[in-house]
């Protein structure tokens, strides 16, 4: 939004509204502020996310056999696991998302 200095300030719609109703002038031209309904258009992308998000509501939270897996193999030492192990799967995630 832009900010112009040169111009007076304008009328505001209640302003105008109030000074036709005073004079008693009316006309098709005026229109109440209040009889104008509101409208909002959605994109696909909406019903997109309601259907990621009805997907999501489905799942688990928490896997828990796959957690337990991974705590057994900790605590036996048979996980192996390498920073650049770590950080190739941190990056495809990002890029193809968690893997089945």
């Amino acid at each position: 939004m832009r900010i112009d200095l040169n111009h007076g300030p304008q009328a505001s719609p209640e302003t105008d509204r109030s000074s036709a109703q005073s004079t008693g002038l009316t006309s098709s031209s005026t229109r109440n502020p209040l009889d104008v309904e509101d409208q909002a258009q959605l994109s696909a992308a909406h019903a997109q996310v309601q259907a990621l998000v009805a997907q999501a509501s489905q799942l688990p939270e928490v896997r828990q056999e796959r957690v337990q897996a991974l705590r057994q193999a900790i605590q036996s030492g048979q996980y192996q696991s390498t920073p650049e192990k770590v950080a190739a799967a941190m990056f495809a995630h990002m890029i193809h998302g968690p893997a089945a």
